[in-house]
C-alpha cells in the first residue's frame, strides 16, 4: 500500500514544477489566467481541450507556449472546407524499389505529434472533423487496415471562433464529448491588454523555457490519478451531472423545460480528473466542493443542448448550468 507521506512529497514536488511552468507561460501570454489554467488542467488529466474565442486573442500563441514549456512535439493544422482526412492523418504511398518492386509506405499526418493545434476545427466538413475521433479517444489511428499507434503523451487543443458561422459544421455531439472542457477566452482587461501593447510591440518578444518532459508530463498524470477525493466531493460530483440530464428526478423544472440533452457519463470523469488538477495548481493535496462547482460550466455547457423551444425565447445555457451550481452551493454552505 502506497505510504501517505511519499504520496503527499510527489504532490508537493509537481506543484513546485507547476508553478514554474505557469510563471514560464506568463512570460508570453498576459492577462488569461483562468484561460493557462484550464488548459493546464487539460492536460494534467490526460484529455483534450476546445478553445472558443474570437481571433486574436492569443489561442494560437497559447498553445505554441505550451507545447515549449511542457516539452512537447507541436503540430498544427488549420482546418478548411477542403481539407481531407489523409490531409491530417497521413496516407498509404506506392514506392518502387530499384528491383522494381513495389510496397506501400505509410507517410503520417500532421497529427503525428504530442500537442495539435486544430485551428478552426469547425470549418472543415464532418467526415474530416470525424478522423480526430479515433486518435483522441484511443490514441490511435486506423488507415489501409493497420493501426498506427499516437506518440504519448497525446493532447489535442481545437479553437473555434463563436461568431463566424457562415462556411462552417457544427461539431457533432459525440466529437464535443470527447473534449474533457470547453474553455472560453474573453477580451482582456484593460490593464493586461496594456500589458500585452507594450510586451508585443517592441524589438524583443519574451521566450518561454522548458520545465517539463515528455516523460514527466506522463509521470504527472499518473500521480494525478493517485490523488484522494473525499466522499462528499464524489457525491457532488454525481448529482451535478445528473441533476443537468432533463429526464432525471433530481432535475428542476427550468432543467426539464430547456434542456433537450444533458452530460453523460464522461462529463462526470471529466469532473473527477480537473478538480485534481485545479487542486494541483492550487498547491492543494486534495480537490474540495469548491472545485466541482468551479469546474461544472466548462465541463458541462459543450455536453448539453437546449430545446428548440428554449433557444427561441432567448435561453442561455451557461447561465442555467450556474444556476444549478448555485443550488449545490447554498446547499452546502446551509450544511456547513
Amino acid at each position: 500500500m502506497e505510504k501517505t507521506e511519499d504520496l503527499v512529497a510527489e504532490i508537493e514536488k509537481l506543484g513546485e514544477k507547476l508553478a514554474a511552468a505557469r510563471a514560464s507561460i506568463a512570460r508570453r501570454i498576459i492577462g488569461q489566467e483562468e484561460v493557462v489554467d484550464l488548459v493546464l488542467s487539460a492536460l494534467l488529466s490526460g484529455g483534450h481541450a476546445l478553445l472558443i474565442g474570437l481571433p486574436g486573442l492569443g489561442k494560437t500563441r497559447l498553445v505554441d507556449t505550451l507545447s515549449t514549456v511542457m516539452g512537447l512535439d507541436g503540430g498544427r493544422v488549420q482546418f478548411t472546407p477542403d481539407l481531407m482526412p489523409a490531409d491530417i492523418l497521413g496516407a498509404e504511398v506506392l514506392e518502387e524499389g530499384k528491383d522494381g518492386s513495389r510496397s506501400f509506405r505509410f507517410l503520417p499526418g500532421p497529427i503525428f505529434c504530442q500537442l495539435l493545434l486544430a485551428d478552426e476545427i469547425n470549418r472543415a466538413s464532418p467526415r474530416t472533423q470525424s478522423a480526430l475521433l479515433q486518435a483522441m479517444q484511443e490514441h490511435e489511428v486506423t488507415i489501409a487496415g493497420h493501426a498506427h499507434k499516437m506518440s504519448e503523451p497525446f493532447h489535442v487543443l481545437a479553437t473555434q471562433n463563436p461568431l463566424e458561422q457562415e462556411g462552417t459544421y457544427p461539431l457533432p455531439e459525440a466529437q464535443l464529448d470527447r473534449f474533457l472542457l470547453q474553455i472560453d477566452v474573453d477580451y482582456p482587461s484593460r490593464e493586461a491588454e496594456r500589458d500585452i501593447l507594450l510586451a508585443t510591440t517592441g524589438d524583443d518578444d519574451a521566450v518561454a523555457s522548458a520545465v517539463f518532459a515528455p516523460d514527466e508530463l506522463l509521470a504527472a498524470q499518473h500521480l494525478l490519478r493517485r490523488m484522494p477525493v473525499g466522499e462528499s466531493v464524489v457525491s457532488l460530483i454525481l448529482d451535478l451531472v445528473r441533476a443537468c440530464r432533463p429526464d432525471d428526478p433530481s432535475a428542476s423544472d427550468a432543467v426539464r423545460e430547456a434542456v433537450s440533452w444533458g452530460p453523460g457519463p464522461r462529463a462526470a470523469q471529466a469532473l473527477m480528473l480537473l478538480v485534481r488538477a485545479r487542486a494541483l495548481l492550487d498547491g492543494r493535496l486534495a480537490p474540495g466542493v469548491a472545485d466541482v462547482l468551479a469546474l461544472a460550466r466548462p465541463v458541462l455547457v459543450h455536453r448539453m443542448a437546449l430545446s428548440y423551444g428554449a433557444r427561441a425565447q432567448g435561453a442561455s445555457l451557461t447561465a442555467l448550468i450556474d444556476d444549478v451550481a448555485r443550488g449545490f452551493d447554498v446547499s452546502a454552505q446551509a450544511a456547513e
